[in-house]
């Protein structure tokens, strides 16, 4: 544990939407509030919304949790009518939820106000979304901000972030993407402030994975996004070359039926495998042999970050900078161009059949996503704040 003299510890405050499903964003932020707080920082973590189905991170966590709004997002609703807008329930409704809005806005500044005038505080805020909600909320001077964003600037040109970003990020201090050719898209779009922070690694394998399992792994939710079609018809393609082998689904989500039912017409069903949301992926990544990423989009996915740490190549999509930056072509793992499901098949069924070329692959994976252990993202975390500070 490495302990800060007192003229360096900060209050900080790491700001989510919702910080306690499960999903990369979330395990991030828990990570970096046990590590800044084991560091002898004050650290509290916020999240605006409760989480309906509540994942436990950090089994002893060093840091403070505080949730602003008392109960989850309700589903969105549309009027049809305007007598029905105009109805009193749904009025009532609309007065509850702006007076819950207030309550939650006035918890977050009560909280930034406790911050000590004689010392520096940091709100990092962890999504565009997070960092509208802190422009309306009254903060000290000497509580600065940074936002994140932890997809890629392909995924933000894709949706309202990029609107969000380039409205929002150039009052804060700094802005943060996980990869430099994010954050040069970024500035070619004049945001003046923005540089790299890569994610943390949540755990350190000791050893590496054996990769004798014949096991190819997908881990992340089970939603549209991340096309896990794709890979099943990748894996049945290659299947019957490579008897024995099985692919696992590690996470849960809406898509689970029909994934189910789609590895049944495939005739793999009883080679695949869905194992839910797992509380010691470490463990798990070690059972595993390959790991798969066929999603639309990505910005720098923990998946492919883990899997290297635990000395498990990876075949992906080639679908950004940061993508890239975890992915040696030819060196730690395969990138396939994106959406080339045929080409996909090939690049994991040759890795299937070349142990070989596994443990070198995995092995220099190891060696490549170093850098990314904890205790060096903290170091590159405090390096900012002392320039922040100057």
């Amino acid at each position: 544990m490495n302990r800060l003299a007192s003229d360096r510890r900060r209050r900080l405050f790491l700001l989510g939407i919702d910080v306690d499903s499960t999903g990369g964003s979330q395990r991030v932020l828990h990570t970096l509030a046990q590590g800044f707080a084991e560091r002898g920082h004050a650290v509290e973590l916020i999240g605006i919304r409760p989480s309906p189905r509540p994942h436990s991170y950090i089994a002893d966590p060093a840091y403070r949790r505080t949730t602003l709004y008392r109960a989850p997002a309700a589903p969105s609703w549309r009027a049809d009518s305007l007598a029905e807008r105009l109805s009193p329930a749904r009025l009532w409704s609309a007065r509850a939820e702006r007076r819950e809005r207030q309550r939650a806005r006035t918890l977050l500044a009560r909280r930034f106000a406790g911050t000590p005038e004689n010392g520096t505080g940091y709100v990092i805020a962890g999504s565009p979304w997070a960092a509208v909600w802190l422009e309306s909320v009254a903060r000290p001077a000497h509580v600065r901000a940074i936002g994140q964003y932890h997809e890629s600037f392909h995924q933000a040109r894709a949706s309202v972030n990029l609107e969000l970003i380039l409205r929002h990020y150039p009052a804060l201090e700094k802005s943060l993407f996980l990869s430099e050719p994010d954050a040069a898209e970024f500035r070619r779009r004049r945001l003046p402030n923005a540089g790299v922070m890569p994610n943390p690694l949540p755990f350190v394998s000791s050893a590496p994975a054996p990769l004798d399992g014949r096991r190819v792994g997908a881990v992340g939710r089970l939603e549209p996004v991340k096309r896990l079609d794709r890979l099943l018809d990748a894996f049945a393609a290659v299947a019957i070359e490579h008897p024995g082998w099985e692919l696992h689904f590690f996470g849960d989500g809406p898509q689970e039926p029909e994934l189910r039912a789609r590895a049944d017409r495939l005739g793999v069903g009883d080679r695949v495998r869905f194992r839910g949301t797992v509380r010691d992926m470490a463990a798990a990544y070690r059972e595993l042999s390959l790991v798969a990423l066929t999603s639309e989009r990505e910005g720098r996915p923990m998946a492919l970050a883990e899997a290297s740490a635990a000395g498990v190549p990876c075949v992906s999509f080639d679908l950004s900078g940061g993508v890239r930056e975890l992915v040696v072509h030819g060196r730690t793992g395969t990138l396939v161009p994106q959406g080339g499901t045929a080409a996909f098949a090939a690049a994991l069924g040759e890795l299937m059949g070349d142990g070989p070329a596994r443990e070198r692959y995995g092995r220099a994976a190891r060696e490549h996503v170093a850098p990314l252990a904890l205790p060096a993202v903290l170091d590159r975390w405090e390096a900012l704040f002392e320039e922040i500070d100057r």
